[in-house]
């Protein structure tokens, strides 16, 4: 509701004023034998309220509404009961119904709005108290059934308490209008966001648009003006212990007080100044383009005083510069430098500790977490460093220690107000400004360069006669390793078809140094135990990612060669298809389709962008999944396993269309299962056959699938479990639901609709059946697809699934303990011995 809509004309006021002196006020009450009549009205005990028929500004249609009364000028109308269902004419009627409901009817007797209460109750009497609230009232003793300020528009009053729960999703939510003569539901709504330490946002269909920074037990402290005026101060936010949180005013009601959210996305602070007999207005968010959610993407900071007004962080640079440099900001920085924990995950040379630059006078990132157990800052900030995943932190002594983990969102630099935010550099970042370590840099650099370019000089005439015989020897490398990989992936003899595998084009490095901008940090994707992955532009305009073996690896060589034998001759719209390779010298890359959406896990562990999949994606993306897989194991001219199918294995297209990826370990089998003794995959989704013995077969995938499964249609990791829920993991979870008949709660509430409920629970079914512990009990791939498209319509009862027994405590504590050093779990390959 826009400032526009607190205009409502003089004279409908004086209209209704003058209708009540000719059809009296009903008192405060509504019941079955006293409704109200347009245009008569009822007003609350002390005069505070009213609620009766309206019009807004520029309309003919007749609406009820709640107001402030006693007023001599226009008042903002606070509630809206047939928002969304006018009443044409003047017939219209509010009573109480047959089944006890509250109802507002049109002149031909058609319910346009109810209170909607489902449960059977009688001698129902609706109240307006002097809170502003229309209470629904029933039974002998009065009990309350139903209140508006449950159910508010795009108004919040004293009393009203907004609450949300973080498990179940449910929250209370402000809903604007669609223009300030059109209460209908609008394009904005707002409300808590429980997730991590709570936040007040505001959503754009759904989306991000605002948020107030998070709570720190006073205040929101991404709102300068909260901590100056008296009426932002008034807030309560309590934790109710089961997820839920309730935010309450806990000001003088004798204020005339209300926060609006207006129909073209402000939202407002009024007033009614008793001295000047006017409204007055406090306080209105978003004020500046700083405060729109995500402004200058990951990484980067907003301010408003500054332009341009978006910068990246220090030790940061922009992700895209010609974006950038064009003022589009929202794919915001990357690193320069890569942290210490990045080296030590990686296998790479390790140098000085990380530390933490302080920028002061911030709005904190979105998603903050709060640390128990650090009572001073040196505290919060060793708790931070133990961490690899974490990458800032804020101490404030009157709540704590807050960190976050990711890419940091909606930073914005505050004139006044706001925090000390510590933000997680490497070494060398940290010291760039010192002038002894910049002496020391420019010395070294001298000597480098004169020792380059004595190494220049003096290899420089060998080169044109080692560029030819160095690309021959390249050749004749690739060819005897991928005879040497073919022979490795194969357990048994060497088929024709395998030794007639090529792998075409090979790519020159210079094509994809050019392409890549010489592996420049801002085109790397990602990073596994092989190496990392960059983005890439071909001369043609293709976009190719590249993926380059790390030469201080100790692992990647062997499954480079793997998934040229393996994958080269592959063609199918669920596998990520390979364009070719680069070997020259010491360079070993492959050159694959870039997939613009990353992995499913992006989405699918994202609690912002896991919205984004609705039930109707995420099914398509099971089945996508399903006919890749098939195709592994029965279409394709080399029977493959993969080994290691999860979430970050598989890739989105731009329609985020489901390919398989990473056939760095996977195998081709003649049909039969094949015992090894070296057990490589990821914990959580290899089979019990697998993992404990070495034996591995079609079987084995079915069971990473089923994980996968259950994965997607909960939206919960199966390795990261709570540990309240008293199951080892999810997959022990789902067991435990299943046998009590509550499969309900598996499904993630971003997704829960009814409307699909049966097709869920099918899935949920199937699941189970692929993760039985006994590999003949589990269906095959092509059965499978069949049960998802309800070919097989009667499935067989699930048997007792592996891994869902809990570990000793001496197990446990030995698990938890490993998870928290531990704290990123992204690379691809673990090796282990069979027993």
């Amino acid at each position: 509701m826009g400032l526009g809509s607190c205009e409502v004309a003089v004279a409908l006021l004086l209209f209704l004023s003058c209708s009540s002196s000719v059809y009296g006020d009903a008192g405060d009450n509504i019941t079955t034998s006293q409704p109200i009549k347009d245009p008569e009205a009822i007003v609350s005990a002390g005069n505070k309220f009213k609620l009766g028929f309206f019009s807004p500004v520029n309309s003919t249609y007749r609406y009820v509404g709640i107001w402030y009364s006693n007023i001599s000028v226009a008042t903002p109308v606070l509630w809206v009961a047939n928002r969304n269902n006018p009443i044409n004419d003047s017939s219209g009627m509010m009573t109480i119904s047959e089944d006890g409901n509250l109802v507002v009817l049109n002149g031909q007797g058609e319910v346009l709005w109810s209170s909607n209460v489902t449960n059977g109750f009688n001698q129902s009497t609706a109240q307006l108290t002097d809170d502003g609230n229309l209470v629904l009232k029933a039974g002998p003793n009065g009990n309350l059934v139903w209140q508006s300020f449950q159910q508010p528009t795009d108004t919040y009053l004293i009393k009203m308490r907004f609450s949300a729960n973080a498990r179940t999703g449910n929250k209370t939510l402000l809903t604007s209008w669609r223009s300030s003569s059109d209460p209908s539901v609008g394009n904005f709504s707002a409300g808590i966001n429980p997730l991590g330490i709570p936040e007040f946002f505001m959503w754009y269909n759904g989306h991000p648009f605002w948020r107030s920074g998070p709570w720190d037990g006073q205040n929101f402290i991404g709102i300068p003006g909260m901590y100056t005026s008296v009426y932002l101060r008034g807030f309560s936010l309590q934790d109710e212990g089961d997820g839920t949180f309730t935010l309450s005013s806990i000001q003088d009601p004798a204020y005339r007080l209300a926060y609006v959210l207006t129909s073209n996305g402000k939202f407002t602070e009024q007033y009614w100044d008793y001295g000047k007999q006017v409204w007055e207005y406090n306080l209105e968010v978003p004020s500046t383009e700083c405060d729109i959610y995500g402004k200058c993407g990951p990484f980067g900071s907003c301010d408003a005083q500054n332009s341009p007004i978006c910068a990246c962080l220090k030790g940061f640079v922009a992700k895209n510069p010609d974006e950038w440099n064009k003022g589009i900001w929202t794919r915001g920085c990357v690193r320069k430098t890569s942290l210490q924990c990045d080296g030590i995950q990686n296998g790479t040379e390790v140098g000085k500790e990380d530390g933490f630059k302080k920028l002061e006078m911030m709005k904190v990132p979105t998603f903050a977490q709060y640390c128990p157990n650090t009572y001073s800052e040196q505290e919060c900030k060793d708790e931070c460093l133990k961490n690899c995943s974490c990458v800032a932190y804020l101490y404030y002594k009157d709540f704590g220690c807050m960190a976050w983990t990711g890419n940091l969102i909606d930073i914005q630099k505050f004139s006044e107000g706001g925090k000390d935010l510590n933000i997680r550099l490497a070494y060398t970042e940290l010291v760039s400004g010192n002038k002894r370590n910049m002496k020391v840099i420019i010395s070294m650099s001298v000597i480098v360069g004169a020792i380059a370019i004595f190494i220049c000089v003096f290899f420089s005439w060998k080169w044109m006669a080692k560029h030819r015989e160095r690309k021959l020897i390249s050749e004749e490398t690739l060819s005897f390793k991928t005879r040497e990989a073919q022979e490795t992936v194969f357990d048994g003899n060497l088929p024709e078809n395998v030794r007639q595998v090529k792998l075409e084009p090979l790519f020159k490095l210079q094509i994809l140094e050019t392409a890549t901008n010489n592996f420049d940090i801002s085109k790397k994707l990602g990073q596994g135990g092989f190496g990392a992955v960059y983005w890439g532009k071909l001369p043609d305009g293709l976009e190719i990612a590249v993926k380059r073996l790390s030469r201080t690896s100790g692992q990647g060589r062997e499954e480079f060669m793997n998934e040229v034998a393996v994958i080269s001759k592959l063609q199918h719209r669920n596998l990520v298809r390979l364009l070719g390779c680069c070997v020259e010298g010491e360079e070993m890359m492959l050159v694959y389709e870039y997939m613009p959406n990353k992995s499913l896990d992006a989405f699918l562990f994202d609690s912002l962008r896991k919205g984004q999949l609705d039930w109707k994606r995420r099914f398509n993306i099971i089945n996508g999944i399903c006919r890749g897989l098939l195709y592994l194991h029965r279409d394709s001219r080399l029977r493959i396993i993969h080994r290691d199918l999860k979430p970050s294995n598989i890739l989105l297209d731009h329609e985020l269309n489901p390919k398989i990826s990473d056939f760095g370990i996977a195998r081709i089998s003649g049909g039969n299962e094949v015992n090894t003794t070296r057990v490589v995959g990821t914990f959580g989704f290899m089979s019990p056959e697998y993992l404990m013995e070495g034996r591995f077969s079609e079987k084995s995938d079915v069971f990473s699938f089923g994980v996968l499964l259950l994965e997607i249609v909960s939206g919960r990791k199966n390795a990261h479990f709570y540990s309240n829920e008293h199951a080892l993991s999810l997959i022990g979870f789902a067991w435990k639901l299943w046998n009590e008949g509550d499969i309900t709660c598996l499904v993630d509430p971003a997704i829960s609709d009814p409307c699909f409920q049966v097709e869920m629970f099918r899935c949920i079914h199937i699941g189970l059946l692929c993760v039985q512990e006994l590999a003949k009990d589990r269906p095959a791939v092509s059965t499978i697809t069949s049960m998802l498209n309800s070919e097989i319509v009667d499935l067989p009862p699930p048997k007792k699934p592996a891994f869902v027994e809990r570990q000793s405590s001496v197990d446990t504590e030995a698990i938890t303990q490993s998870q928290k050093i531990n704290s990123i779990n992204n690379v691809t390959i673990s090796d282990l011995n069979g027993r």
